[in-house]
């Protein structure tokens, strides 16, 4: 079990979804369903505060596993909460995972998804010993692709059918971080 962490750039911080999050992560996710309903399953009018809270506590069982690190992004001085961003399906014979990002509609341009995926990438990097990051974005998902180009990540395709959200299923653009873009050494 790693422990719980905090992580901060000055500007945003993340951090373990804490009980008592669902609240604001059940409002930030319904003002957010136009945005996020199309590329999340997870993301439906049926969202409400019960599913919030199973979610958090779902988050720290599997932290506590080792099988899913999933991070609240706060704004760093006011502690707003701004969304959410996850390392999943990490596999332990390649060491890699999944990174994934959302910010609430109303904080959207402002930054906070990609620092905040670079806080969690670090983390997977310099905590979990991982030694890729994959950002799968579906093709459409201009916002989300948009992050993963800011923040440097290393564009390598479009995979053919990768991912589905409800019953669409996408093409997907495949990015990655490594280690050596945080100026860190990959081992096993």
């Amino acid at each position: 079990m790693l422990p719980y962490a905090k992580l901060t750039d000055g500007v945003v911080a993340i951090r373990p979804f804490e009980f008592g999050d669902e609240y604001e992560l059940h409002k930030a996710v319904q003002e957010s369903l136009p945005e996020l309903g199309p590329w999340m399953s997870w993301a439906t009018s049926n969202y409400t505060q019960d599913v919030a809270k199973n979610f958090v506590t779902v988050t720290r069982a599997e932290w506590m596993r080792g099988g899913l690190y999933s991070f609240a992004i706060t704004d760093a001085n006011t502690n707003e909460f701004l969304g959410g961003c996850g390392l999943s399906h990490i596999h332990p014979v390649y060491q890699f995972c999944n990174l994934g990002y959302w910010v609430r509609t109303p904080r959207h341009g402002c930054g906070f998804a990609g620092r905040a995926a670079k806080l969690a990438a670090r983390y997977a990097f310099e905590h979990i010993k991982l030694i890729r990051a994959e950002i799968v974005i579906a093709v459409g998902n201009h916002a989300s692709k948009r992050v993963a180009e800011k923040i440097g990540a290393h564009y390598e395709g479009i995979l053919l059918n990768r991912m589905t959200v409800g019953k669409n299923i996408y093409d997907a653009h495949m990015f990655s971080l490594l280690p050596a873009d945080f100026g860190l050494t990959a081992r096993l």
